[in-house]
């Protein structure tokens, strides 16, 4: 097991402090400046399962409130909703320096049968035929700030193949459609709550870039501040994230400085295993609104 997997799995062991109250570890992840977004949804989740029994999530709502700081740990409060005999309702407020940094509602179901269809997985080559997340940067490294440098080449848990990925700095208008690989080796042999708290810490991946590509952006080429508003997601079946997963991504609107971007994941085998919706803060600050 790798330094950054045994990390993101630290990270998700959140520390019970009281029946309801627990303990996550801010530091670590994807980023250094501020917590990553999934960081604090999958610990939220990882928090409301310890109050849950014999029920797996099927859906979750969050709304980012404040910015996370990576130098403290976080608090999760859980308020037990609703006990049902079919569905388990949970209530879980994140706190640092006193204030909410996220709310979220997640809600649990008994495995229960019923009409099954899906949509079909888009055709798309293989993860096999694209770069890697490592092998990307490594390209831009000598073009990034000696400061930032080193934490844009660490070693990170989840490995990510972008099908059309952008020039870091000088971004051309794409597409909105955005999709990619991804997986976590270090995930197999981990339970089905645990699947579930790490694809829902990479959710958060790329999506938000959805919004940013029609617009020759990314978060590398400033001139304007983003944030991740609001993230949803829908559980449809189990999960096997030491697997490769396809994530398709788009944006159907930028506006009012928000950009609103959803996406479906997909196992290798075809399966529709989750859906995500999120819109995030696209506020320009000095370039031109394209």
């Amino acid at each position: 097991m790798t330094e950054a997997v045994e990390e993101l799995l630290n990270l998700l062991d959140v520390e019970r402090l009281e029946v309801d109250l627990f303990r996550g570890i801010g530091s670590g992840g994807e980023t250094s400046v501020r917590i990553f977004g999934g960081h604090v949804i999958a610990q939220a989740l990882a928090a409301a399962y310890r109050t849950v029994e014999g029920r797996l999530c099927h859906s979750l709502h969050a709304y980012f409130i404040r910015p996370g700081d990576p130098k403290i740990p976080v608090i999760y409060s859980v308020e037990r909703a609703r006990d049902g005999g079919s569905f388990t309702t949970r209530r879980v407020i994140a706190i640092q320096h006193g204030k909410q940094i996220l709310n979220m509602s997640a809600s649990f179901q008994i495995d229960e049968k019923g009409w099954e269809h899906q949509h079909s997985m888009p055709s798309v080559e293989g993860p096999e035929g694209f770069p890697s997340r490592e092998e990307l940067r490594e390209k831009f490294a000598d073009q990034i700030s000696e400061k930032w440098r080193a934490d844009f080449l660490r070693p990170r848990p989840i490995d990510i193949r972008e099908v059309s990925p952008q020039d870091f700095l000088k971004p051309k208008p794409a597409d909105d459609a955005n999709s990619l690989w991804f997986r976590m080796p270090g995930a197999e042999g981990a339970d089905a709550v645990m699947q579930q708290c790490l694809l829902a810490y990479a959710s958060d991946m790329n999506l938000l870039g959805s919004s940013l590509r029609p617009h020759g952006l990314t978060w590398f080429t400033g001139g304007f501040m983003s944030a991740s508003l609001d993230h949803a997601m829908w559980f449809h079946g189990p999960v096997q994230f030491d697997q490769w997963h396809l994530y398709t991504m788009d944006s159907p609107f930028t506006g009012g400085a928000r950009g609103f971007n959803r996406g479906a994941i997909y196992a290798q085998d075809g399966r529709l295993v989750a859906s995500v919706a999120q819109e995030g803060l696209l506020r320009p600050v000095s370039k031109k609104v394209k």
